[in-house]
Formats: C-alpha cells, sequence, structure tokens
C-alpha cells in the first residue's frame, strides 16, 4: 500500500478482485475505485458479464447501435476493469486463484457456500493469501435459518420492515424508490472493508467480513427501529409525515409543493407567523412538540390549507427568510440541472472509445470531498472483457 498522502487517492495500491453482480457488491467496489483502488471486475463470459448490463433501456449508444452499457450498469461500475473468466471452468478457477494471491480485497455476492463448490471460498483463498480481505454479501448472511434464501433487494425491504413504514397511511406497503437495500448494504460492505484493511495492514492477517442485505435494512431504520424495541409497537405508515416531529413533511401550495421541517418551538412560531396564523403557539395544543404530535390531524387540519393559499416561492423565501427549515421537491432532472449538484461535481461525464467516436457516459459523482486526497475519475465503466489482455501481465491491477 502506498502513501496516502499522495494525489492519487487515498487507497492507491490496493488491489481489489470484484466477483460480484448486481448492485449491492458493484456500488461497494466502484466506491473503492473511486478511493483510488484497482479494480478487477470478473465477468462470466457465458452470460455476457453482469446482468445489470441488460437491464434497461436506457442505453449508452455507439451510432445507431445498443450498446452494453445500460445506465443500471453505469450507475455502480466506474473505476474497474473488465476480465473475462468463467469460474466454472477449472482455467477460470485457476485465474481466480492467481488474482487473489495478488489482491488486498476480494469482494463476492454469491449465495453462501457458492464459491466455496469451485474452490474459491473464504478458506479455499486465504491458504494462497494469508492477508487477504475476503468480503461476503449475500441476502441473509453466511448464517441464521435463512442463510440459504437468495437476496433481492425488494425481499430485503420487505423482511427488513421499511416497507411497513413506507406509504400513505391508508395506502399498500411500498418500497424506496431505488434499491436502497443494495446501496446501503455495499455501503456497509465498504466501511468494513475499510477496517479490516487497517487491521491487515497491522498485523498481516486477513479476515472474512459478512454483510447482508437484511441485516443492512434492519440496521438503517434507525429511530423507528429502536422506537418499536423501546415501546413494542409497530409504527405506522405516515406518507411524508415525521414520527417523532410535528410540523415536518410535505405541503401542497398554490402551486406545487414544499418540504417543511420544524426541529423546535421557535421554529414552530416563525412558521406560524409566516403563513398567518401566530396565534397557534399560544394554543395549548401545539404549544410543545409531544403536544403537536398527540393533536397531529387537528394541526394539519389548520395548517394545509394555509399552505395551500400561498404560492411554492412565497412559502420558500418567507420561512427561509425566518429561519425555518424549508426546501422544493424536485424532479430528477431539475436536481442535475441545479447549480448546487453542479457545483459540488455530483454531475459528472466521462468518455469513453467507441466504434466510431468516443461515446459520453452520463454518470453521477461520488459525494465524498477528501482534501488531501481527493476522489478520482480513472477509467469509465467498461465494455465487457475490455481488460481481458491484463490476465497475461505480470502485474494485472496495474492502474495504468
Amino acid at each position: 500500500m502506498t502513501d496516502a498522502s499522495e494525489p492519487h487517492g487515498p487507497l492507491r495500491g490496493v488491489n481489489v478482485l470484484d466477483l460480484s453482480r448486481i448492485l449491492a457488491g458493484p456500488t461497494c467496489t466502484q466506491l473503492l475505485g473511486d478511493l483510488g483502488a484497482s479494480v478487477l471486475k470478473v465477468e462470466n463470459p457465458a452470460t455476457g458479464g453482469d446482468d445489470t448490463r441488460q437491464w434497461g433501456p436506457p442505453y449508452v449508444m455507439d451510432g445507431d447501435d445498443q450498446t452494453d452499457l445500460s445506465a443500471y450498469f453505469l450507475s455502480a461500475n466506474r473505476n474497474k476493469r473488465s476480465v473475462p473468466i468463467n469460474i466454472a471452468t477449472g482455467a477460470g478457477q485457476d485465474a481466480v486463484r492467481h488474482l487473489a494471491a495478488l489482491a488486498d480485497v476480494v469482494v463476492e455476492n454469491f449465495k453462501p457456500g457458492g464459491l466455496a463448490r469451485y474452490g474459491l471460498g473464504w478458506n479455499d483463498l486465504r491458504g494462497v493469501n494469508p492477508a487477504l480481505v475476503y468480503c461476503s454479501i449475500s441476502g441473509f448472511g453466511q448464517t441464521g435459518p435463512n442463510a440459504h434464501r437468495p437476496g433481492y433487494d425488494l425481499m430485503a425491504q420487505g423482511y427488513g420492515g421499511i416497507m411497513s413504514i413506507t406509504g400513505e397511511p391508508d395506502g399498500a406497503p411500498m418500497k424506496v424508490g431505488v434499491g436502497i437495500a443494495d446501496v446501503m448494504c455495499g455501503m456497509y460492505a465498504c466501511v468494513g472493508i475499510l477496517a479490516a484493511l487497517r487491521h491487515a495492514e497491522a498485523t498481516g492477517q486477513g479476515q472474512q467480513i459478512d454483510v447482508a442485505l437484511v441485516d443492512s435494512q434492519i440496521a438503517w431504520t434507525i429511530n423507528e427501529g429502536v422506537n418499536t424495541r423501546l415501546s413494542g409497537w409497530a409504527p405506522l405508515r405516515r406518507g411524508n409525515d415525521h414520527p417523532n416531529i410535528v410540523p415536518y413533511g410535505v405541503y401542497a401550495t398554490a402551486d406545487g409543493h414544499v418540504i417543511v421541517a420544524v426541529g423546535n418551538d421557535g421554529q414552530f412560531r416563525r412558521f406560524c407567523r409566516v403563513i398567518g396564523k401566530d396565534a397557534l403557539p399560544d394554543d395549548p395544543r401545539f404549544a410543545t412538540n409531544p403536544l403537536r404530535i398527540r393533536n397531529r390531524s387537528a394541526l394539519a387540519a389548520i395548517l394545509e390549507p394555509a399552505l395551500a393559499a400561498m404560492t411554492t416561492d412565497a412559502v420558500l423565501s418567507g420561512l427561509e427568510g425566518a429561519g425555518v427549515p424549508v426546501g422544493p421537491v424536485q424532479t430528477l432532472p431539475e436536481v442535475f440541472a441545479s447549480p448546487q449538484a453542479r457545483a459540488r461535481g455530483m454531475v459528472l461525464d466521462m468518455d469513453t472509445p467507441g466504434e466510431r467516436e468516443p461515446l459520453t457516459l452520463p454518470l453521477i459523482g461520488n459525494p465524498l470531498h477528501l482534501s488531501a486526497t481527493p476522489v478520482t475519475y480513472r477509467h469509465p465503466p467498461p465494455r465487457f472483457g475490455a481488460d481481458a489482455d491484463r490476465l497475461d501481465r505480470d502485474d494485472p491491477f496495474g492502474d495504468d
């Protein structure tokens, strides 16, 4: 591992062998790559690579030809090299063992025991590299009565409880709009890998990291989960309302919607002044946050028509001027067009060589801002097998 003070990313010199696909594992390895690690993504030539290459439309087009770069694949696979290896063959297994001997990290998301059938499990690869950090991502983890079950984001959201508290009060259970169980699992995996790398660097001892979609999803129920553990009650779906703060949610205006987040009694008084309801803070039903929670419906019946009579701009400017947290509800096109997103580097375009001319890949930037070792965007998401020649190199991970 190289000196973290070098301006090439704090993980420069860390070699990552990526045996994962879909979203949780690739999210983890993309983050490691952004931080400077050299990532080799192993893809199965018998299936055309990562399943998400075909999860479209939309796709990047090379002239009139559809590429294997779907938007879904692009979202989690930059800063990687693609090497085609079929681990069901003896030659493929040998190739993975060779790469694992040179790697610092292996990330895989096969079913528990799946890679051991090929001689590529944790106990196998630690034999060729005792310092190896081996991260196993699965639906339910390597242990427990459900360990054998396959894991999908939607099932994790259902099993882990988030769907039971998401959606309108009288509606059906609702998943989050993106594969958030996958994404959060990938982030937990990345944190675990960084901790295990620190241990390996200090002791020369690798270890296996066992992280599950369902465990991760349960962990990020956060306050609602602890509310349940403390009270014994099952939380209710409240739409956009907050279980512990009122008013806190999305409100209709005369021409759209706004988000209002009143965090304390002083903010509530200023909020009421802006919307022309100066007497509300002195109403004994609404004087404190616990009282507002108890009388949530009665307060909503007063606030909703008051806000609906105001324009979005009037609410935004009035509450911003009063120091009350408020914001718009933006569509994704509005998000990516916003000066804030562009100023923060969240709108990222990368070019990749195409058959006719470079292809522009519209991506989302990394949200980490490190002052000494910033993230880097060295390689666009690869075409399948684009880096097969690396398997014949003495240093296949070389980040050139």
